[in-house]
């Protein structure tokens, strides 16, 4: 209930204001056994190829669900004055962005030529990707506007705010360069051969060289860690690290138990995608002096966020395509890897669990896993899931002290329009 409280406020505060909109209402599709469903697993996560088949699937999922488009019916159908001001997240903040991308290309160079090639690699212009965590920190720090308590000359004020936005921007410096670490050494572990779009890494330069930039890249993360001088805020991002560790090695090394098991599987998830982003948020509200209270429901947006955007992958890894993820569909399924929408198959034909345990090196089982899935709800439920996550983070939002400052509330907003996309993207 107080999530629905939340979540109506939000609606009487938009009526107030023209900085934005608000959606993800109580989602219609959470009810009944469904919700229970959704329910029991999202709670669970709070805790810190043939081509018939395929063609199936993809079919059968291609179609957006009701209440996902009743949401964007919501949107497209408000005032024209709301339309008019309608925000993109990412433009707010492009300006950053683009700087942020310079600091990055200059901070990963290295003396070794082809260290520096591969470092580099996923920073140059064309390939940064969506930039979707520096986005989210960005709109977080303005979000969470801190005024300078005592009156100080305007000059003064003017130097601590902007201290205060370059440390913050450099928490999103920091987490991107954690993030495409993991991603390289993601792309060695599963032997993949495309990343956003191109050829991987690992691919293009080999395994070895791949790691070791994904090593040089944390090696300057930590540097840039090292230079805010907070001691908690080091903790947290070194705590990061230690969870993309401890994710990796739950998923090379689950028994039969814990591949079948949904709470294994939300708190891996959390582990390997949720909890950069929510301790990246965490850390940029401990810059700003946030209150501890403050502090959580940042980390609380960015956990359930991060966990409603893996579920939606989880999704297009069997209802995209190659060109549209920039990577191979069906990879998890492949690489004996489960998630979401097979798990809640599995609740309705148990005899799934055979193939599963089974494995996936005969391609005959992925086969028989689709024909599975396409007939269950399991898509529809990893969607419902997500979409609660989304809500979770919407309400964090909601619960933020009032602020009246334009542009605190557009970044609200703004972080508000992001649960939405999360949730809607294909891919």
């Amino acid at each position: 209930m107080l999530i629905y409280r939340g979540l109506s406020r939000i609606s009487r505060i938009s009526k107030k204001t023209s900085f934005g909109r608000r959606w993800l209402p109580s989602h219609p599709l959470l009810s009944g056994a469904s919700h229970s469903a959704a329910a029991a697993a999202a709670d669970s996560s709070v805790k810190d190829s043939g081509n018939i088949s395929l063609s199936k699937t993809r079919e059968a999922y291609s179609w957006s669900l009701p209440a996902l488009h009743g949401i964007r019916h919501q949107i497209h159908h408000q005032s024209s004055s709301v339309i008019e001001e309608q925000l993109d997240p990412f433009s707010l903040v492009a300006d950053e962005l683009s700087i942020l991308a310079k600091r990055l290309r200059s901070m990963v160079v290295a003396e070794v030529p082809k260290l520096a090639s591969a470092a580099e690699y996923f920073f140059k212009m064309g390939v940064e990707g969506k930039r979707f965590r520096p986005t989210v920190l960005l709109l977080m720090a303005t979000a969470l506007n801190v005024r300078v308590p005592e009156p100080l000359h305007d000059g003064v004020e003017d130097a601590l705010a902007t201290e205060l936005r370059t440390r913050q921007q450099c928490i999103a410096e920091i987490t991107e360069m954690i993030h495409v670490a993991s991603l390289l050494h993601d792309d060695v572990l599963d032997d993949a051969d495309t990343r956003r779009g191109i050829g991987s890494l690992n691919f293009v330069m080999g395994n070895k060289l791949a790691v070791l930039a994904g090593d040089f890249l944390l090696s300057r993360a930590c540097v840039a860690l090292a230079s805010l001088k907070n001691t908690e805020v080091v903790t947290l991002l070194a705590t990061v690290v230690e969870h993309l560790v401890t994710g990796e090695t739950m998923q090379m090394t689950t028994s039969s138990d814990q591949r079948c098991s949904m709470d294994y599987y939300m708190q891996k998830t959390y582990y390997k995608t949720a909890s950069l982003i929510s301790n990246s948020c965490k850390a940029i509200a401990l810059l700003a002096g946030q209150t501890a209270e403050v502090a959580i429901l940042a980390f609380d947006y960015g956990k359930n966020l991060g966990l409603a955007y893996q579920l939606i992958d989880d999704v297009l890894d069997f209802t995209g395509t190659s060109a549209s993820l920039g990577k191979g569909s069906l990879s998890d399924i492949r690489h004996g890897i489960i998630t979401a929408p097979i798990l809640f198959a599995m609740e309705e034909f148990p005899q799934l669990r055979t193939v599963v345990e089974q494995g996936f090196e005969d391609s005959s089982n992925v086969d028989i896993a689709l024909e599975y899935l396409g007939k269950s709800r399991g898509i529809q439920k990893t969607r419902e899931l997500a979409v609660k996550h989304a809500n979770l983070a919407a309400a964090a939002i909601d619960s933020l002290p009032e602020n009246n400052d334009e542009d605190v509330t557009k970044s609200r907003r703004a972080l508000l329009d992001l649960t939405h996309r999360v949730i809607t993207r294909n891919k």
